[in-house]
């Protein structure tokens, strides 16, 4: 089951990185070991079509959009606590607290998260994980890789996989059973949301290998660069009004002159 899990990943990360245009050739990827990722891309593609796309299929013509987007919105609800953790390692304390409330609304007004109130209310859904945070502490994503079943990614942001696994609560759930097969129904769920950008990949991609690799790289440089400068421009902004609080501070505060 978690091998289902992870090829479900491997999908999703394929086309994610694809929403950004592939880096040019000039650009210099870092990916010394793409013999041997060749190898694994091929074979977690085989294993996704001849055994989770027919799956994802039969699911998505089963089961109404709406039962869809409910075990979307439940596992999307699970997964913003790991996001809020990560924000708070990241020192955006703002959008932590931001998903914080997303959970505690969705998980109470949203029936344990199969609505998503909280989007209804004007409060963003934001998407992190642990090689993110790593980035934004200052680790170098390193070499490319692809690894088994779980598909595109670099040596930080296969680092931060153990800890987004431990990191998300469903894995904590019991009794095993019930795991399991939330985990599967997860996976199933995921993969049928992204059949119809697969089949693009598919038609567009003359070498999908390279054009998976260089918008998975673009697109995560992009994530971390993003949150970089978003915490950067939040200091400044803080060190800013901190100044206007000590200059209006001292106008309010200096003593008036006497006027003989």
């Amino acid at each position: 089951m978690k091998k289902i899990l992870a090829s479900i990943a491997f999908v999703s990360l394929s086309v994610s990185g694809c929403a950004t245009a592939p880096a040019s050739a000039d650009s210099g990827p870092n990916d010394p070991f793409e013999r041997f990722n060749r190898h694994v891309f091929e074979f977690n593609d085989t294993v996704d079509q001849a055994a989770i796309q027919p799956v994802a299929r039969a699911y998505s013509n089963v089961f109404p959009s709406f039962v869809q987007t409910g075990v979307s919105n439940f596992f999307g609800n699970l997964g913003d606590v790991w996001t809020a953790a990560n924000e708070f390692l990241q020192g955006d304390f703002g959008a932590g607290l931001s998903d914080v409330m997303r959970v505690s609304l969705n998980s109470t007004f949203g029936i344990a998260g199969l609505l998503d109130i909280a989007s209804a209310a004007s409060i963003p859904k934001h998407s992190e994980d642990f090689g993110k945070t790593l980035g934004v502490w200052g680790f170098p994503d390193g070499p490319y890789v692809v690894l088994p079943f779980l598909g595109p990614s670099t040596v930080r942001d296969a680092i931060g996989t153990p800890f987004d696994f431990y990191g998300d609560p469903f894995s904590y759930t019991k009794p095993v059973d019930v795991r399991n097969s939330g985990t599967v129904v997860r996976a199933v769920n995921k993969r049928a949301g992204l059949l119809d950008a697969s089949s693009l990949l598919d038609d567009a991609a003359l070498d999908k290998y390279i054009f998976v690799r260089d918008g998975y790289l673009q697109r995560r440089a992009s994530q971390v660069e993003l949150r970089l400068e978003d915490r950067q421009d939040k200091k400044d902004d803080a060190a800013a009004a901190a100044a206007t609080a000590e200059a209006v501070k001292a106008v309010t505060e200096s003593p008036e002159e006497d006027p003989r």
